[in-house]
C-alpha cells in the first residue's frame, strides 16, 4: 500500500463521518491538546521572568562584562588606565564603559535604619538607553549630581521612611594607611527615588556618584568598570576575548554570566524542572491516542479484512493508523500550542484581572488585596518572551508521544488474518 492511501485514509477516519469509536481520536486530540496548553504558558512565563530579572541585573546592576585590576583600583589620574578606558571603547560593538566602586555601609534617617550597598559610580551610567529603560522613577531624579546627592530604591526608601529632599546618613568603614579600620559617617539628601520593577534589587539600591564615593569609601575599595555591549545574550564571549587582547595581563575580565552564575544556574533548573512537569501530563495525555487507536482497530477490522485480501501488507495496514495517532498528535499539538501562545502572550492582563476579580470579593469581607505575583518575589510586569524553537521542539514531542503510544495497537492490527476478521463480521 502506498503512503499515500494510507495517509489519506487515515485522514478519513479521523474527520470524516464519526462513529463511536472515531470520536475517541478526536478526543485524544482535544486531551493533547488540553494537556499542551500549561507547557506553552510556563514556558512563556518562565522566559519571561528569567529574561526580565536578568535584563535588570545587567542594566542596572552588574553590566554585560566587568573588568578587574590587578590592584582592585582604578585611579581616574593614571594614564595608563585612562588609555585602558580609551581602548576598550574602541572595541566594536562596545557601548559604554564606566568605572563603579562598591561597599557595604549602613544608612540611617529617622526613623530606621539597615545595611545596604553602596554602589559609587559615574552619573552617566543611568543615562544608558539600556539603564533608562527598565528604570522607573518615583520620585526627584534617577542619577546623583552632586557628591552629597544619594539616590535610592522604592523598597530601601520604604523601609528607613524617607522621600525625596530628605537627608540620611551613610556609615560605612575606612581602612587607613596604617592598616587600622576607622568608621566614616556622611550626611546625604535624598536626590530620587527609583525602581526597576524587581524588589529584590530595589531594597539595596543606594547610589552616589563618584565623588560622592570618595567622602565615604575607603582608597582600598574595590573597583571595576562596567561595560554594556549590543548584544549580551549573544556576544559577552567574543568581546570578552577582543578585551583580552587589547589590555595587559593585569586585568581580569568577566561576563555576566560568570557574575551571575548562581542566579543564572537556579533560574535555568527551575524552568527545567517546571517544563519536565509539564512534559509528564502530554505523556500521560498520549495514552489517550493508544486507547483511541486500539478501539478504532476494533471498529475496522472489516475495513483490515478488505485491505488484507486486496494484498495490503502488514506495514501498510500499521501505516494506516500510524498516521491517524500522527494526525491526532498533529491537530492537538496545533490547537493547544495556539491556545497556550493566546493565553501567554495576555499572561499579564489576565493576572490583573483575576487579583481585581479576587480583591473584590475578599473586599467584601474587609481582605486585603489579593496579589497574584507578590511584587517582593516576582517582576511586577511579565515580558513576554516566545522560544520558537523550543514551541517546535514541543510540537515534536507531542506528535512523537502520540505515535509512540499508537505502535502496539497499529502493529496488532497489520498482523490481524483477514479470513478470521471475515469470519467475526
Amino acid at each position: 500500500m502506498k503512503t499515500n492511501a494510507a495517509f489519506f485514509i487515515a485522514l478519513r477516519y479521523l474527520w470524516g463521518r464519526a462513529k463511536e469509536t472515531v470520536r475517541y481520536l478526536r478526543g485524544a486530540a482535544a486531551g493533547i491538546a488540553v494537556s499542551l496548553v500549561p507547557i506553552i504558558v510556563t514556558l512563556i512565563v518562565a522566559d519571561g521572568m528569567i529574561r526580565g530579572i536578568l535584563d535588570r541585573y545587567l542594566e542596572a546592576g552588574s553590566a554585560h562584562l566587568q573588568i578587574f585590576e590587578m590592584n582592585n583600583y582604578f585611579n581616574d589620574d593614571n594614564e595608563n588606565y585612562i588609555n585602558s578606558v580609551n581602548t576598550i571603547k574602541e572595541i566594536d560593538g562596545i557601548r559604554g564603559v564606566w568605572k563603579e566602586q562598591r561597599g557595604m555601609g549602613v544608612i540611617a534617617a529617622k526613623n530606621n535604619k539597615t545595611g545596604v550597598t553602596v554602589r559609587s559610580l559615574d552619573s552617566s551610567f543611568w543615562d544608558d538607553p539600556g539603564s533608562v529603560g527598565i528604570l522607573k522613577i518615583i520620585e526627584g531624579s534617577h542619577k546623583p549630581e552632586t557628591d552629597r546627592d544619594i539616590v535610592l530604591g522604592t523598597a530601601l526608601a520604604e523601609n528607613i521612611g524617607v522621600k525625596t529632599g530628605d537627608t540620611v546618613r551613610l556609615m560605612t568603614v575606612t581602612t587607613q594607611e596604617s592598616g587600622r579600620m576607622t568608621p566614616r559617617t556622611a550626611v546625604f539628601t535624598v536626590k530620587g527615588i527609583i525602581s526597576c520593577g524587581y524588589n529584590e534589587l530595589d531594597a539595596l539600591w543606594c547610589i552616589i556618584n563618584l565623588e560622592g564615593g570618595k567622602r565615604v569609601l575607603s582608597n582600598g575599595t574595590a573597583s571595576s568598570l562596567l561595560v554594556k555591549i549590543d548584544d549580551p545574550y549573544k556576544n559577552a564571549e567574543k568581546i570578552l576575548f577582543e578585551i583580552y587582547d587589547k589590555l595587559d595581563a593585569r586585568y581580569s575580565v568577566y561576563t555576566w554570566k560568570e557574575l551571575l552564575r548562581s542566579q543564572y544556574s537556579s533560574y535555568e533548573t527551575t524552568r527545567q524542572l517546571l517544563l519536565f512537569i509539564m512534559a509528564l501530563i502530554v505523556i500521560v495525555a498520549a495514552v489517550n491516542v493508544s486507547s483511541a487507536t486500539s478501539m478504532l482497530v476494533l471498529e475496522r477490522q472489516r475495513d483490515i479484512a478488505v485491505l488484507k485480501v486486496s494484498g495490503a501488507s502488514v506495514k501498510g495496514v500499521a501505516g494506516i493508523f500510524l498516521w491517524g495517532s500522527f494526525l491526532t498528535g498533529l491537530a492537538g499539538g496545533i490547537i493547544g500550542i495556539t491556545l497556550g501562545l493566546l493565553i501567554g502572550v495576555n499572561i499579564n492582563f489576565l493576572v490583573r484581572s483575576l487579583e481585581n476579580i479576587l480583591s473584590f470579593f475578599t473586599g467584601l469581607f474587609n481582605g486585603q488585596e489579593v496579589k497574584i505575583l507578590d511584587p517582593g518575589f516576582y517582576l511586577e510586569t511579565i515580558p513576554i518572551i516566545i522560544d520558537w524553537k523550543a514551541v517546535l521542539l514541543i510540537l515534536f514531542f507531542a506528535i512523537l508521544c502520540s505515535v509512540t503510544a499508537s505502535l502496539i495497537p497499529a502493529l496488532r492490527a497489520g498482523k490481524l488474518k483477514p479470513m478470521e476478521l471475515l469470519r467475526k463480521t
